[in-house]
């Protein structure tokens, strides 16, 4: 089935140039759900955060693992958190912050993207590039990147160490405060750069096209953002961030997983609490996105395993 897009984008993941690193060949047993997941909803329309509340503790309540989630509705004021604070590494989702550091710094400096930061940051959001991904991370330095998380309002994020950029630390709650940014106006990011962003986020390979954006309208436009990793502590970690509008509805959704057995096992999770949301938010007997059935991603390097 195809899908709608408009004029915002789709995202993806990848990982990090420093060190060498490769998905772990045994798979780390997920922490079981022993109780229901605390979901927090509130809204302008109190029946619709009561549904979303037991619509999304109902798709995780069969699901091992550990996960945050995070959605705004801007149309209907609706938010609804889990585990907002809890921090996990970031996988290829950060690419999304290098991008917005990389467009930050450029309207400091009152310039445009040169013709190699504009290939670079296309591979790195629609390929998700890992070696494009480094260029960048390298190019900037971390003090940039501490920058616009300052000035985003960022404060849980912490940019990965030695190269690392696969390890930075995230939560839902910084992850949202980008997606923000990137579908409003605002004094840290231009218009342009939102757009292009959007753009980017828009045109994601196909093998990447999963996560949030699952059961989304044909109404709805998609832009998403993916990652994932895999460690001898807690696992599995899958992610994925996504900015959604239409069917009158202008909402974002961040899903961070770790602890997952496998990585289809949590592409599945955050599949189950994406589909949920879309349902609730925009009901419709028309057709709603498929997500790719064979999911990719791009390993980010992460140090050798003591």
């Amino acid at each position: 089935m195809t899908h709608r897009i408009s004029r915002r984008g789709r995202v993806l993941c990848a990982g990090l140039g420093a060190g060498v690193l490769l998905p772990l060949a045994v798979a780390a047993a997920p922490a079981a759900a022993a109780t229901a997941p605390q979901v927090t909803c509130t809204s302008g329309d109190q029946a619709l955060a009561v549904k979303l509340k037991k619509d999304i503790t109902a798709a995780l309540a069969s699901r091992r693992g550990t996960v945050a989630v995070g959605l705004r509705d801007r149309t209907t004021n609706t938010t609804c958190t889990l585990s907002p604070t809890r921090a996990y590494d970031s996988a290829s989702v950060v690419k999304v912050t290098v991008l917005a550091t990389l467009l930050w710094d450029a309207k400091k400096h009152n310039r445009y993207l040169t013709q190699r930061e504009s290939d670079l940051s296309t591979a790195m959001i629609t390929k998700s590039d890992n070696t494009a991904t480094t260029k960048l991370w390298k190019q900037l330095g971390v003090t940039k990147v501490k920058g616009f998380l300052a000035a985003a309002g960022m404060t849980q994020t912490k940019p990965g160490a030695n190269g690392y950029w696969g390890l930075t630390q995230i939560t839902v709650q910084d992850e949202q405060k980008l997606l923000a940014l990137l579908t409003a106006k605002n004094t840290v990011l231009s218009d342009n750069s939102r757009a292009y962003t959007l753009k980017l986020m828009n045109k994601v390979v196909s093998s990447q096209r999963w996560g949030t954006p699952a059961g989304a309208p044909a109404a709805v436009s998609v832009h998403v953002k993916n990652g994932w990793l895999s460690r001898s502590t807690h696992g599995w970690r899958v992610h994925s961030v996504g900015t959604f509008d239409g069917g009158g509805h202008d909402y974002t959704i961040s899903v961070l997983t770790q602890d997952n057995s496998t990585m289809n096992y949590g592409v599945t999770t955050i599949q189950a609490v994406a589909r949920a949301i879309h349902k609730d938010l925009v009901p419709t007997t028309a057709s709603r996105y498929a997500p790719t059935t064979t999911p990719k991603e791009a390993f980010p390097a992460v140090p050798p395993a003591a």
